[in-house]
């Protein structure tokens, strides 16, 4: 009998990280696939050490939790010695299971940051001559020299608005748009490099190159706004550790000298100019002649936001694309299809004449002409490229980015194309789409028999990956801005497939930043837009400002993160009294409702679903949560006052709103009926009612829904918990309306803004209807897990869904705990087989269809019986394999989840 097994190990949700701002991070970890007997963990110790030797001496110098017994393995508080700036710490633990074995974890570090603003060597510096009519962006120098044995080498870096780090004529790292975007006046952004193999004995040179970013919006093109925190400017501490323990600290400051570069503009929103003929070969090198181009560098203002570590991953060239076809639809102007939306830049191979000017235009759609289609993108965004008439020339944008699908090509003909009288223009050698997003770790997948369904599980995946940045953009192009919306009700869709611990940590730090001094949280965060009246309503929505409680409530219970409850406890709660404030009656009257709803005027506006409905269903929503929060934080005094203010809501919502005669809310719309239901608003005796008139609305219509970006997710949930995912199903097979299916069928290879984007416009790539990617996972293939704290443990559920034609389905997820997994698949006649995969230290409780025990055959350790209800036979089961065999109730539709509750979930 084997003893469990550590496998990944995680500090403040990331594997080793370099850089972090913390006083006390907190520790998890997982388990290795379980063999012969489950599991379960009954203590651990923890030890950190300042060094490896330490730890393998049992000699841990930095703390030693001791035996803690019990079965929690995440949000493990480091309450050690106090951390130093710029050190790696080494850690590991060991673990002890209910079989009486023990086993120690290899060594996991991390590196601290800089911990406070007091410990920069460096000054802020800019260009002298910033803010100059068409000057340039800045590029900035400083040769060093080392003597003696390196034992390391780390560069800290802020660079506003975005910026590139060079090291001897090369780049360091792969990081794109970095660092991540924020609100400046309160929070900036640094991050650390390991630059020990880029420094060489004897002389060096560090380079950076600055872009405008969000700091910097200049306009000139297309601007969603137009606003700056200041000129670009950047801030540098290279730090050099020798053999010896000495430690040679060059910081930026007048020392550094500058010159304009080549990049001659630069938009987050209107694209990038960039002019090789500017360029000055070797000015990243050492022993480069400066000339009269280059000055001392000015030391500028710091910005007012707080220095922090970059905690999300970096955003980087994750794809690459290929056109499928070109056109020519116009003398002189060329267009390549690469066959995906996807939210990036294109890079180009070109030769030609100095001074020749290559323009790239990328789009996502085309017009009539087959030229490109800007109209509800952002336009005009363009690309240009000034040719130095030196053979083949690479390039590709560095500071802006844009969702696209084509790129028309102006100023230089492709290679292969036929002459159209343009000699001596450039050829155009190679394009290549480059896809950007952050460097997430996979963490799921899906698939099953149902072409269909899989492929709207990839364009729902496009389309988050595309909008997956610094921030969950709703779109990549006309607005880039972080509505919230998206993040709590998309945010189990993305957890399944993405570990994102880290990056919503940044998504909350950067609402807390936003948060009015009334508690307000707007609708976009960072809030770079501030809507007025008379559009204030975009600016303040309970469904919206919402995804302060429910995202930090979805890490707890995805990734057992209880950190980000305590961190933001006080807003979220300060958030709850403003909403209350604002109510009248404990109505909440304004806000978005239920967003961009199908209905006869188009897309945008709710029509079907009374704004105030929708509103005060979220705001009862968050009291539970909050509710369930402050319990969980020993907090029952909150906890009682949330309680007795969802009373009052549901009692004024149920005044408001029910008719019980007619078992409906608010006229009796698709979200008006399901938000009450899956929230908890509903009385136990008309639950059946109200959900039948939901199932009623949908049928009426062919299987189609009206719901829109908040509704939508909660009929999804209403029908699941009600026991028809055979309607969700139906739901899916619609192409000839507004719905998934329409919208692949007219081509879409992205999820769009409007159920009928292809066809109405808008954007063709948001991630904010994706709904559907959750029901995938937990609803068809019937994989959902949670995490109890009162356990420490993960708590798997396994209940397929066999509907419609679906042959087979299979899930997996990489949850804290380990590789949770389903397959379930028709054998024939009525029997099914559900193989199943239970992490070490999670418990299941595995649903098979069954109308009695008999009918169901299982092999695997330790599997109990429970009962039998409502054609489900029901399993308790522990870490390992299982496998079941069963015979099929004659009735497709699965009942009711009893019980089942949004607050609970």
């Amino acid at each position: 009998m084997g003893t469990m097994q550590v496998a990944a190990l995680w500090t403040d949700g990331r594997t080793c990280p370099i850089g972090l701002d913390t006083s006390a991070p907190v520790f998890g970890w997982s388990f290795a696939a379980p063999a012969g007997e489950p599991l379960r963990l009954t203590a651990y110790r923890i030890v950190v050490a300042s060094s490896e030797e330490a730890l393998r001496d049992d000699a841990p110098d930095m703390w030693d939790s001791g035996i803690v017994e019990g079965g929690r393995h995440t949000s493990v508080r480091y309450e050690g010695a106090a951390l130093r700036p710029r050190r790696r710490y080494v850690w590991r633990v060991t673990v002890w299971d209910d079989r009486g074995g023990a086993s120690d974890s290899e060594i996991a570090w991390w590196e601290t940051g800089q911990l406070s603003a007091a410990e920069w060597a460096g000054r802020w510096i800019g260009d002298p001559a910033a803010g100059a009519e068409g000057r340039p962006m800045p590029l900035f120098r400083r040769e060093f020299r080392v003597q003696g044995e390196l034992r390391q080498a780390r560069v800290y870096i802020s660079g506003l608005g975005h910026y590139e780090l060079r090291l001897n004529g090369y780049r360091v790292g792969d990081y794109e748009l970095d660092a991540g975007w924020t609100d400046y006046d309160k929070t900036v952004l640094y991050t650390v490099y390991d630059v020990t193999d880029f420094v060489q004995q004897g002389d060096n040179a560090a380079g950076v190159l600055l872009g405008n970013g969000f700091y910097h919006v200049t306009g000139g093109r297309y601007t969603k706004f137009k606003d700056s925190y200041g000129t670009p400017r950047c801030l540098v501490d290279i730090a050099l550790e020798y053999a010896d323990g000495t430690v040679e600290r060059i910081g930026s400051d007048r020392t550094w000298t500058t010159s304009a570069g080549p990049l001659t503009f630069s938009c987050i929103y209107g694209g990038e100019d960039y002019d090789a003929r500017l360029e000055q070969e070797g000015w990243d090198r050492p022993g480069f002649a400066e000339d009269a181009r280059w000055v001392e560098a000015a030391e500028v203002e710091p910005p007012a936001g707080m220095l922090v570590a970059q905690s999300a991953p970096p955003v980087k060239v994750k794809r690459k694309f290929d056109p499928l076809r070109w056109t020519q639809p116009k003398p002189g102007v060329f267009v390549a299809d690469l066959g995906q939306n996807f939210s990036g830049w294109p890079s180009i191979a070109v030769s030609g004449p100095k001074g020749s000017v290559v323009k790239l235009t990328p789009a996502e759609l085309l017009k009539e002409d087959g030229t490109a289609n800007q109209r509800w993108s952002g336009a005009p965004y363009e690309l240009r490229y000034t040719l130095r008439g030196e053979g083949v020339e690479r390039w590709r944008p560095k500071f802006t980015y844009y969702g696209f699908s084509y790129v028309q090509v102006e100023g230089a003909v492709p290679a292969g194309a036929l002459d159209d009288g343009s000699a001596g223009k450039p050829t155009l050698h190679e394009l290549e789409g480059q896809m950007i997003y952050p460097d997430t770790p996979v963490a799921g997948g899906f698939r099953c028999s149902d072409d269909m369904l899989n492929r709207i599980h990839e364009i729902i995946n496009w389309a988050i990956l595309s909008n997956m940045k610094s921030v969950f953009t709703d779109c990549p192009h006309r607005e880039k801005l972080g509505w919230l919306e998206q993040v709590h009700l998309m945010g189990p869709s993305m957890m399944f497939n993405y570990d994102i611990e880290a990056l919503l940590g940044k998504v909350l730090d950067d609402i807390a930043d936003a948060q009015l001094p009334n508690g307000m949280v707007p609708t976009t965060a960072p809030e770079y837009v501030v809507f007025q009246e008379p559009w204030h309503i975009f600016r303040d929505s309970a469904s919206w400002g919402g995804a302060f409680i429910l995202t930090a409530w979805e890490m707890m219970q995805r990734y057992g993160n209880s950190a980000m409850l305590s961190r933001h406890y006080e807003g979220m709660k300060r958030y709850l009294e403003y909403l209350h404030g604002q109510s009248k009656g404990y109505i909440l009257q304004e806000g978005l409702g239920d967003w961009y709803d199908i209905g006869p005027k188009g897309p945008g506006f709710a029509q079907n679903t009374p704004v105030p409905l929708v509103e005060t269903a979220m705001f009862y929503g968050l009291a539970m949560a909050m509710r369930s929060i402050a319990n969980l934080l020993g907090k029952a005094e909150d906890a009682g006052t949330f309680e007795r203010l969802g009373g009052s809501i549901r009692e004024a919502f149920q005044a408001e709103f029910f008719d019980a005669a007619a078992s409906t809310y608010g006229g009796g719309s698709d979200a008006a009926q399901a938000m009450p239901l899956v929230v908890g608003l509903v009385p136990e005796e008309y639950r059946d009612s109200v959900l039948q008139r939901l199932v009623d609305n949908i049928e009426g219509r062919g299987d189609q829904t009206t719901s829109g970006d908040v509704g939508h997710r909660y009929v999804l949930l209403a029908l699941t918990q009600g026991g028809r995912s055979d309607l969700v199903y139906r739901m899916t097979r619609i192409t000839d309306r507004p719905s998934y299916g329409y919208q692949i069928v007219h081509g879409a290879t992205t999820l769009t803004e409007a159920w009928d984007g292809p066809t109405v416009g808008n954007s063709q790539n948001h991630l904010m209807l994706g709904h559907l990617e959750e029901w995938l996972y937990s609803g068809l293939a019937g994989l959902d897990y949670r995490y109890r704290p009162e356990t420490g443990r993960f708590a798997v559920t396994i209940k397929p869904n066999v509907v419609g034609d679906v042959a087979w389905a299979e899930a997996w997820s990489d949850i804290r705990a380990g590789r949770a997994s389903v397959r379930w698949e028709r054998l024939g006649g009525r029997r099914l087989s559900v193989a199943v995969e239970i992490p070490g230290n999670a418990d299941a409780i595995v649903h098979i269809p069954a109308e009695k025990a008999d009918d169901v055959r299982f092999e695997g350790a330790a599997i109990e019986l429970l009962h039998v209800a409502d054609g489900y036979a029901v399993f308790r089961t522990g870490s390992g394999a299982a496998s079941f065999e069963c015979t099929l109730p004659h009735a497709e539709r699965q009942p009711a989840e009893k019980g089942v509750r949004h607050d609970q979930r």
